[in-house]
């Protein structure tokens, strides 16, 4: 196998890597100010219950003053039938009675389809208190949790960056920018040889490219997929027989190993 080919098994490790942590850096406020932002609905909607019901009592209110003000009306009327001298006076007094009567059965049926209205409510209003604490919860657990998330990534991202630095001037020019111009086209510069496919894009090998990729001797040749162009490597591991004592080390081990 190419000597760069070694170290860049190991370099596109710390890439994915690095990767991954910048990645999780990037979402996690994301996804915190996205529970910010539910919150902030849930709030909201509670808010509209919360308004809803402060109008049915206030409407309430006014129903009852009403009902009142018709009693008031009834009583005074009353008086005056007491007090009329003719047939026609008593007549229209008690057309007065009848509709300050009828307005007050109105409002009575109104008042009570407003206090179902407020039971039906406040069982919302109850969920809607439920929903806002859930939510609150969940925002304070896990905007402390990307907290530390973060502060870990930062640390580990740290460490892999200078793994990096330490190991991208270990591998020839050339074949670095290769890498380097593959990597940033196809997300990975490299993929492993297996089964006579490509592991990254599943094409298989034709016969005589995967025996060289296999062979061993062929030390000083990179090789890439005919299909997405990563370079190849084959990782004799994979072949050594399952009834062997002594295990053989992988490609990455070794390299990892000797650094």
């Amino acid at each position: 196998m190419h000597p760069d080919l070694e170290k860049l098994i190991v370099l596109q490790r710390h890439d994915l890597e690095a990767k991954r942590l910048r990645d999780e850096i990037a979402l996690l406020p994301k996804q915190v100010a996205a529970l910010s932002a539910k919150l902030a609905a849930v709030e909201g909607q509670r808010a509209v219950v919360v308004d809803l019901l402060a109008k049915e009592e206030a409407l309430r209110r006014r129903q009852e003053s009403d009902v009142k003000d018709f009693r008031g009306k009834i009583d005074k009327t009353r008086k005056k039938i007491d007090a009329a001298t003719t047939a026609a006076m008593v007549t229209a007094f008690e057309h007065e009675l009848q509709f300050a009567e009828g307005e007050i059965t109105k409002l009575e049926d109104a008042e009570l389809e407003s206090m179902l209205r407020t039971e039906e409510m406040e069982a919302q209003r109850k969920l809607a208190d439920e929903a806002v604490t859930t939510a609150k919860a969940t925002l304070s657990r896990e905007r402390a949790r990307a907290v530390e998330t973060i502060d870990r990534d930062k640390l580990l991202l740290a460490e892999v960056e200078t793994l990096r630095g330490a190991l991208r001037p270990q591998v020839g020019e050339a074949t670095l920018s290769n890498y380097d111009r593959i990597a940033k086209g196809k997300g990975t510069g490299l993929a492993e040889a297996m089964n006579q496919k490509c592991s990254a894009c599943q094409m298989m090998l034709r016969p005589q490219r995967w025996n060289d990729i296999r062979d061993r001797g062929n030390s000083d040749e990179m090789m890439t997929c005919e299909s997405c162009g990563r370079l190849l490597y084959y990782d004799p591991a994979r072949d050594a027989p399952q009834r062997k004592t002594v295990p053989v080390e992988s490609i990455a081990a070794s390299i990892i190993r000797s650094l």
